[in-house]
């Protein structure tokens, strides 16, 4: 048998008191959450898209500011700080023969256990060092009886053009399709969410491996190390970006079907048909003509087809017209150019000719007829590196340890310790993890607007709807006793789903009439009773919230889609988690403008991930004197998802944050995160009622 204080507690959080589990999604207002989602993206993508690059007006701007954006996309790549440049250790490990030129079948270590695969194509009677070029490979793996070849094999000939015309040419597999296969596809495929936590993308590690590239072929006596060019299309078009950008050795660039703005990924739904690798951490919330601009005055040449249908040809021509302004202001315009065929998402001999011309002109200094195609001369096993894997690769868990995570730091000892880690904390919070929240003066007004109110049994149920930013507008139940004048104080609670389905089933059993917007379970009437006994025993008011994409918010669609829909919020530099926290925020200052509750001290209640997200709301709201987090997850890694937080802090650290201000009840079955916020209350001599265990 529960205890009443039980009941109350799974009453307060919508947990299982008896009665239906079924959805509780809205029938009537389900196309409305949509639209608002819809818009909510469209203001956000113009926002950022109107904002990008709009700083810069003279070429003076652009060099001082240059640098700046340069260490950005190293951090939102996970190589700030840069990783060490360990031993290469280049192992060739067998050569393939053409009348024209060689192959060269060989690995490298871009860091340790960390393996790149590669074909270097040698032209056969060299004089002198030739220009080099990178080729970077799309996503077009050739696997056969279980045996990876990398996706070097489907691109080999253009390593074979290129070295049939006096270029040396180094194809790389990329880290999932190549010869050991690791992963791309995090958040697109497994649920690998604490990848944003880490502030971890595939694409650094791809980054990466492209500078290690350039730093192997700086030590062949064949290249002509002041003579460095990269390519490759759609997968490999994006690395040839991600380099193009990072590192000045490359002095010419033909990215293919490689990028295209936000306006494409985030509101036409392009991110949809990508995956991580594509994409930066955007903590700095770029859009990709910020990419672009950072291989000026570099030779840059916009490579797509006009009917693609994941690198769309409109947005292709907003980064080139936005990329543009900078080559003019560096007044090297002749130095960028566009070239777009007819076609689909296809390595088409049109896409080809070009890219080679390109390199001609820039690279050689030549300009002239393309006589030959681009052809394959080999078979899978003739360009195989590995005849078996090498036990120390890390490749397949490289997304553990490629961006640092923070550890627990030391139990400071005096209040100066504590404050040095307290306010390095808060600025992180604002500047690395809840960038993406609106600033004040983007915020708007609250709109705080009752929908209803309605009485039964003694209690009253009153619904308000408020703004939490532009294009999201919530909806707030508050319950209080029909007679009650001055509450004790407010209390919060932040559903998720199960949670708004039990909430909503103990409300159906008086309240069904008020309630008819939404799916409504069997009623349980053990829960309205929990209610009514826990307003008497407590005399204040109970306030209930389901942030954004939760129950009385929920968007359509099945798993697959919810999946793109946060995908959509990490393009835009958030995550729906850290959004929720806003949601949490403003619903306690929409709270101070409701009668029945505004002059009372708030609490906030929560459970499992949501109460994670109370927590980090608490943390911006000294007004919140209590919390009441059951299940609380001990790390970022089960929940909630934050951009970048694990690189700074974990969840112990956020919960003696919020200690030092609000008294903390922890429930539920691990209670093990509460021993670094329990040391450092002890040290440094906090009430010690400030954090205890609860029901």
């Amino acid at each position: 048998m529960r205890t009443m204080n039980e009941v109350i507690v799974a009453f307060l959080l919508g947990v299982v008191v008896g009665g239906a589990a079924a959805s509780a999604r809205q029938i009537s207002n389900t196309t409305a959450a949509d639209r608002m989602l819809a818009e909510y993206f469209q203001s956000e993508t113009k926002k950022l898209q109107d904002g990008c690059l709009n700083d810069i007006q003279t070429r003076a701007d652009w060099e001082a500011k240059r640098p700046v954006y340069r260490q950005q996309l190293l951090e939102m790549l996970g190589l700030d700080p840069l990783p060490e440049k360990t031993p290469l250790h280049a192992t060739v490990t067998g050569v393939t023969d053409h009348e024209q030129f060689t192959v060269e079948k060989l690995h490298f270590q871009s860091r340790p256990g960390l393996y790149v695969t590669g074909n270097l194509y040698l032209p056969k009677g060299l004089s002198k060092p030739a220009p080099a070029i990178l080729y970077v490979c799309g996503h077009g793996n050739v696997k056969k009886d279980g045996i990876s070849y990398g996706a070097k094999v489907s691109y080999q000939r253009h390593g074979a053009w290129f070295a049939r015309h006096g270029y040396v040419c180094l194809t790389i597999d990329t880290l999932q399709l190549g010869e050991i296969e690791g992963i791309h596809h995090g958040t697109y495929r497994y649920n690998l969410w604490w990848w944003k936590c880490r502030g971890y993308t595939p694409a650094g590690v791809e980054a990466w491996n492209c500078v290690r590239a350039l730093d192997y072929l700086e030590t062949r006596n064949e290249v002509d190390a002041t003579r460095f060019g990269v390519t490759g299309r759609s997968g490999g078009g994006a690395y040839s970006w991600w380099i193009a950008a990072l590192d000045e050795r490359i002095k010419a660039a033909v990215p293919v079907a490689g990028i295209t703005d936000l306006e494409n990924h985030v509101v036409d739904g392009c991110v949809e048909g990508h995956c991580d690798c594509m994409f930066m951490v955007n903590t700095y919330r770029w859009d990709y003509p910020m990419v672009a601009a950072l291989v000026a005055p570099r030779a840059l040449l916009i490579s797509n087809s006009d009917k693609d249908s994941i690198f769309p040809l409109e947005g292709v021509l907003r980064v080139h017209e936005k990329a543009r302004r900078i080559y003019r202001l560096c007044g090297a315009e002749a130095n960028l150019g566009i070239h777009i065929t007819e076609g689909p998402h296809k390595d088409t001999q049109e896409l080809q000719v070009h890219a080679f011309t390109w390199f001609d002109r820039f690279l050689k200094g030549e300009s002239g007829l393309i006589r030959e195609p681009a052809e394959p001369f080999f078979e899978p096993q003739q360009l195989r590196v590995f005849e078996k894997l090498p036990e120390d690769q890390v490749n397949t868990k490289i997304h553990e340890t490629f961006v640092p995570v923070a550890s627990l730091p030391a139990v400071p000892e005096a209040q100066e310790q504590w404050a040095a880690l307290r306010n390095g904390w808060n600025k992180t919070l604002r500047e690395k993890v809840f960038r993406g929240w609106p600033a004040d003066r983007e915020a708007g007004p609250l709109d705080v607007d009752q929908v209803f109110t309605a009485e039964a049994d003694g209690i009253r149920l009153t619904a308000y709807d408020f703004n939490s930013q532009p294009h999201v507008r919530l909806r707030l139940f508050v319950t209080a006793l029909v007679d009650q004048a001055d509450p004790k104080g407010v209390t919060l609670t932040v559903l998720d789903e199960s949670g708004w389905t039990q909430w909503l089933a103990g409300m159906r059993a008086k309240f069904a009439d008020r309630l008819s917007d939404y799916r409504l379970p069997e009623a349980d009437p053990t829960g309205f009773e929990a209610l009514r006994g826990m307003l008497k025993t407590e005399q204040g008011v109970f306030a209930y919230l389901c942030p954004r994409g939760i129950g009385a918010a929920a968007w359509t669609g099945d798993e697959k889609k919810q999946t793109q829909i946060r995908r959509r919020f990490m393009l835009l530099g958030q995550t729906l988690d850290g959004m929720r926290v806003w949601d949490v925020r403003r619903a306690v200052e929409a709270l101070g403008q409701i009668e029945e509750a505004g002059g009372a001290a708030r609490g906030l209640l929560a459970r499992g991930n949501m109460a994670g997200v109370a927590l980090y709301a608490a943390l911006f709201h000294p007004q919140v004197v209590r919390l009441h987090l059951l299940d609380l997850p001990p790390t970022h890694r089960d929940g909630p998802i934050f951009l970048n937080v694990l690189r700074y802090l974990d969840m112990p650290q956020a919960l003696a944050l919020a200690t030092e201000h609000a008294r903390v009840v922890l429930g539920g079955r691990d209670t093990s995160v509460r021993q670094f916020a329990a040391s450092v209350a002890e040290n440094l001599g906090w009430d010690p009622q400030r954090l205890r265990l609860g029901p």
